[in-house]
């Protein structure tokens, strides 16, 4: 808010807008004794990881909550951080708002923008995240802002392992491969990695839950089976399941909408010719390591048009008040703001602006294939995911049973309203 959404020029706006009303430098040297002057705020909003938001309603979250808390005139980066089980907003405020208000964080301040972090959280569906009962590990700072800039060790280790999980036949195959190519790998209890260079080794279980030496076993034994190899002993063991499990409901006259979902089901497994539970697994492995890394491109391609959109609408900004014969203080304010980012972007007239909006529009196309990727993605992980646990559940052997006593309950509860 009030600042492109690029380190840099967030930076510049800031400054500016610090050192315009506070008349201190934005990065005058720390004193030798005591503190020095808060220049900017931190705030970091977190959700349950067992609500599963995206990143994008995340996003969304945090902005609101930003103009709830500090108003429209406020300066505001807001980084969604993305880590697998754990989702949060970084928050960081210029103490200075464009309108000349200065905010001072203490325990009440914090206490009120809890409040209305938990009252907005609960105004788009989501429930705010109690970090007393969270079992979770920090990540240091050096480390989310290496990850964010393309440099973290762990990053890189998860790219060699991700390539090598392709074509290595087991675990120890994958390691030595690691070793050969100048990683550092040590065994035992727990399997730790170093790359070149790295000062210190990681354990493949800090990586994340799809590198733990389960997962990559996992992975790698399903990577064949995902891409179409089939078992022979369950050759159509999961048509014929649903097709049996269809005939016993019509039987029993279970309700229709049972009768439907299993239909729809069934006309997956045809319309994608899967023939065992054990390749339905592999696909699923497979379209799970598919949609995270389209998840990671649309991530990536929004930042870009954000980026670019924020900055086309401070050019647009910054050229209507050229045009204006007179500025009130707080436009010039905002003028001398804007040009600051637009000289460090290169952006000196109107026909630079329209450059950049061909550009925007070139970026948006190019992103529109993947967002369409990544739903497709999404949307065959959901059939897949459904049909392997209504599978799981007619395996039980008392599916029928259960559906009849689900019937019988709702037949009776209907008859009590009656």
């Amino acid at each position: 808010m009030n600042c492109i959404p690029d380190p840099k020029c967030a930076y510049l706006a800031m400054k500016t807008v610090y050192e315009h009303f506070s008349g201190y430098k934005f990065d005058e040297p720390l004193p030798q004794n005591g503190k020095g002057r808060v220049k900017a705020i931190h705030y970091i909003q977190s959700f349950d990881p067992k609500d599963k938001i995206t990143p994008d309603l995340a996003h969304k979250i945090g902005r609101t909550l930003a103009r709830k808390a500090f108003g429209d005139n406020c300066q505001v980066v807001i980084a969604t951080h993305i880590d697998k089980g754990h989702l949060h907003n970084h928050i960081i405020i210029n103490t200075y708002g464009i309108d000349g208000r200065k905010f001072n964080a203490n325990k009440k301040t914090l206490d009120e923008i809890k409040e209305i972090s938990d009252r907005v959280c609960l105004a788009l569906g989501v429930q705010p995240f109690d970090k007393s009962k969270a079992k979770r590990t920090t990540i240091a700072y050096n480390e989310w802002q290496n990850e964010q800039q393309g440099t973290s060790w762990k990053q890189k280790i998860r790219n060699e392992i991700d390539r090598l999980i392709g074509w290595v036949k087991n675990v120890d195959e994958l390691l030595a491969e690691l070793e050969h190519i100048g990683y550092t790998v040590k065994r035992g209890k727990y399997i730790s990695i170093k790359a070149p260079d790295q000062q210190r080794a990681v354990r493949l279980k800090t990586l994340g839950e799809d590198y733990t030496v389960e997962q990559i076993t996992s992975r790698i034994l399903w990577r064949d089976v995902g891409a179409g190899l089939n078992n022979p002993c369950e050759r159509s063991a999961l048509r014929d399941k649903y097709s049996e499990t269809i005939s016993s409901v019509q039987e029993v006259n279970v309700s229709h909408p049972t009768l439907e979902q299993l239909g729809t089901l069934l006309t997956v497994i045809n319309r994608d010719n899967l023939q065992s539970i054990g390749e339905l697994a592999g696909k699923i492995e497979q379209i799970k390591f598919e949609l995270e890394k389209s998840r990671l491109e649309v991530n990536a391609m929004e930042t870009k048009c954000n980026l670019l959109r924020s900055l086309a609408t401070q050019a647009a900004e910054y050229f209507a008040l050229m045009d204006k014969p007179s500025l009130t203080a707080e436009e010039q304010l905002r003028a001398e703001m804007y040009k600051e980012t637009l000289t460090q972007k290169n952006i000196e007239s109107c026909s630079d602006l329209d450059y950049l909006k061909g550009v925007i529009s070139e970026t948006e196309q190019k992103a529109a294939p993947i967002k369409e990727h990544y739903n497709r993605c999404a949307s065959l992980l959901k059939e897949y995911s459904d049909i392997a646990t209504t599978y799981e559940e007619i395996s039980q052997g008392d599916y029928i049973s259960k559906l009849i006593e689900q019937q019988h309950t709702q037949d009776t509860s209907q008859r009590h309203k009656r």
